[in-house]
């Protein structure tokens, strides 16, 4: 783990303390499928089943700078997958993490790997793109999976100044963007390259 850590800093994927805590603090291996935990440390996507995988951490480290996560923030993950990206965010920011997971199946691996890792994420099952308005407004949205477009309900569920991180384009193939409210009606986005996401399925997505 020490040099995934270590190959991270040295490509400056992880530039703030708060983000090297987290990766040092939450072991990859628990999150990832007994059969393929061989790679858990490997700089690579892997797949945990239903056609999902658990990204590369290097991407993730990406995501969770961009969105300057800070102790106390709300946050709301679109995705949840094997949790381990739930684990990182709530090491970063405290307790108040929600997660939503379209798939019943996957919902259940990551409730078990969260809990396992001493993590307590409220993970729920539903569309993702209609957000969970049960919490609104949030500090920060995380969105793991490409869309078509930015879904109007996360916006609306961010709180003026908050942060939303979405990959948006193709369905496999796009830009990776961080958009800021800056009011009630607008946004500002800032692109942060290209990415690869598996596709973002429900009313708002594909």
């Amino acid at each position: 783990m020490r040099n995934l850590i270590d190959h991270l800093i040295g490509y400056k994927y992880i530039k703030f303390e708060s983000v090297k805590k987290a990766f040092e603090n939450v072991d990859r291996k628990l999150f990832v499928p007994e059969s393929l935990q061989d790679g858990a440390y490997s700089d690579h996507p892997l797949p945990i089943g239903f056609g999902q995988t658990i990204s590369a951490p290097s991407m993730i480290a990406i995501m969770l700078e961009a969105l300057d996560l800070k102790k106390g923030d709300k946050v709301l993950e679109i995705g949840t997958g094997s949790g381990y990206n739930a684990a990182l965010i709530s090491e970063i920011v405290g307790e108040n993490v929600f997660s939503i997971e379209r798939i019943p199946e996957l919902a259940e691996f990551a409730k078990n790997n969260l809990k396992k890792a001493g993590y307590k994420v409220k993970v729920f099952i539903g569309d993702g793109t209609l957000g969970y308005e049960g919490e609104a407004p949030y500090d920060k949205i995380i969105v793991t999976a490409a869309a078509p477009k930015i879904p109007e309900p996360l916006i609306k569920q961010l709180k003026i100044g908050g942060k939303l991180c979405i990959p948006v384009g193709e369905r496999f193939f796009c830009d990776l963007i961080v958009a800021e409210k800056t009011s009630a009606e607008k946004i500002r986005k800032k692109n942060y390259g290209g990415c690869a996401f598996v596709p973002l399925i429900g009313k708002e997505g594909w």
